[in-house]
């Protein structure tokens, strides 16, 4: 059933005092530090990976986890765990805030053990990895130890749902705040209820991720792919992220098998994983009847037979390796995955912008996927279609349905907002990018390919290319539009507007 998001209902939590503030700074400090000495935890499985491997990086882990211990034992012991409620305002800042500081403390392996000695690069590098965006500035991925390409891939894999629910679904800490949480992190424009609880339907969610992540394993290992590299791979794309452990992405094993298994499964991370659980649970109703599947579906099959077509009939390839080149690159692009088994740089100029839109629309409410998402996409078709009707018939009422249910007015006003201030956003990384001497279209598909946490652009950031040679300025932008992009622009931007602060 479609209901009105839940983070914009109005928040029954007030502060009876002034002076406390707007925001609980010790609560938010207590739940920020178990969320960093959740980090350490990731720390020492990857201590442990360069340790099995008899490598030297571990060290690095160790020292990275020490810090996390120190910071989060501190600001633990400086807050306040007795308060079980916090305000939407506590949310927002909690969530835009942990995602900052695990950037933060998750680039120092690659900056101590200096495999990446740019704190802009190794930032850049950590934001692009739990954000799902999959773009990178390394230009032989293969020299990283295993510990680090396992940390790297571990990062998409831990942001991909998220890193609150993960702790949500790890820890039953947060209590009465774990709603709150949830709905400051989760993207989309509607979440289905599967539990009553959060934290009970945060495990489930995560019960489905790793299933899809452990049949995904088990299928590339049987097309020839070590343990190792196929665990990695399968991290990526579940999170929907892009991140190999060989520079030449996907298209290092040369192997249609994979290049097949690896595109269906991004577009399974690309679907709501809300339907999953009503699919396992007898309700399949619901999947077979969801519009935004159908949506989404739909696109992805329009988009793949066009460029199919267009590489058969130009000579690029036969038959079935232009339309596995097109599906793969289609999946990669419309789920903002990021994978790459070939340079469409090559490709018939036209088939670049049916990329874009597919950058643009993203995946499924409730995936791991970045960009619009295709339910704004079929909110606004709707309402198109309405207009013209309305032209029509000036007397008649026509409300938006989506899977039976009246989308409410303001929802749709939602909806248009979001698409106006993504937009809004495109628009001005662009325009910075250029004044940094970044050219017209690789600053326009690298701000497109950021906030819609996708990966590769065009150009000289196309698929083949690192964004290594990227002013360093050009990398905070685009870092903090991976950020923006991943939180669904409002939850960051919020914390700019000075009403956040001083509005009672």
């Amino acid at each position: 059933m479609l209901y009105m998001e839940e983070t914009y209902r109005t928040n029954s939590f007030l502060f009876k005092n002034k002076k406390e503030g707007l925001i609980n700074f010790r609560t938010v400090s207590y739940i920020l530090g178990i969320l960093v000495l959740v980090e350490a935890g990731l720390f020492a499985i990857c201590a442990g990976i360069s340790a099995f491997y008899h490598e030297n990086s571990y060290i690095y882990f160790v020292w990275t986890m020490s810090m996390n211990i120190g910071i989060g034992g501190i600001m633990v012991l400086a807050g306040n765990r007795r308060c079980n409620n916090i305000s939407r305002r506590d949310g927002y800042y909690i969530v835009s805030i942990s995602w900052i500081l695990f950037t933060l403390l998750g680039m120092l392996p690659f900056y101590l053990s200096g495999y990446i000695p740019s704190i802009t690069d190794a930032f850049f590098e950590t934001m692009s990895g739990f954000t799902t965006t999959g773009a990178t500035i390394l230009n032989n991925i293969e020299s990283l130890p295993h510990g680090l390409l396992f940390w790297r891939s571990f990062t998409q894999w831990i942001g991909g749902l998220g890193i609150v629910l993960f702790t949500i679904a790890l820890l039953p800490l947060f209590n009465g705040s774990s709603q709150q949480l949830f709905l400051s992190e989760a993207t989309g424009v509607t979440h289905d209820k599967i539990h009553p609880k959060i934290k009970v339907m945060a495990r489930y969610l995560w019960l489905i991720y790793i299933g899809l992540t452990l049949l995904e394993t088990i299928l590339l290992m049987l097309g020839g792919m070590n343990l190792f590299d196929a665990l990695c791979q399968a991290f990526a794309t579940t999170a929907t992220g892009g991140f190999s452990t060989k520079q030449d992405s996907i298209s290092y094993w040369n192997s249609p098998y994979i290049e097949y298994v690896v595109s269906i499964f991004m577009i399974l991370s690309g679907v709501n994983f809300s339907l999953y659980y009503f699919t396992l649970n007898g309700k399949y109703k619901k999947l077979l009847k969801d519009g935004e599947l159908h949506w989404f579906l739909t696109s992805i099959t329009v988009l793949t037979v066009i460029i199919a077509f267009a590489l058969f009939i130009t000579g690029y390839y036969d038959i079935e390796t232009a339309f596995r080149k097109a599906l793969f690159q289609v999946a990669t692009t419309h789920t903002s995955c990021g994978f790459a088994t070939d340079d469409y740089n090559l490709w018939p100029t036209f088939t670049w912008m049916l990329l874009i839109f597919a950058m643009i629309s993203g995946g499924c409410t409730g995936s791991t996927s970045g960009g619009v998402k295709n339910l704004r996409l079929l909110i606004i078709f709707q309402n198109i279609k309405n207009q013209f009707k309305q032209m029509l018939h000036p007397r008649a009422v026509l409300p938006v349905h989506i899977n039976n249910s009246q989308v409410p007015v303001q929802t749709t006003a939602m909806v248009y907002t979001f698409f106006v201030t993504y937009l809004i956003c495109i628009f001005i990384g662009w325009t910075l990018l250029m004044c940094l001497g970044v050219g017209l279209t690789e600053s326009f598909s690298t701000v497109i390919s950021a906030i819609g946490n996708v990966g590769p652009g065009l150009g000289t950031f196309g698929p083949v290319f690192s964004w290594s040679t990227l002013p360093d300025a050009a990398k905070w932008i685009l870092s903090a539009l991976m950020l923006i992009g991943r939180l669904e622009i409002f939850g960051v931007l919020l914390l700019f507007n000075k009403r956040f602060w001083i509005d009672y």
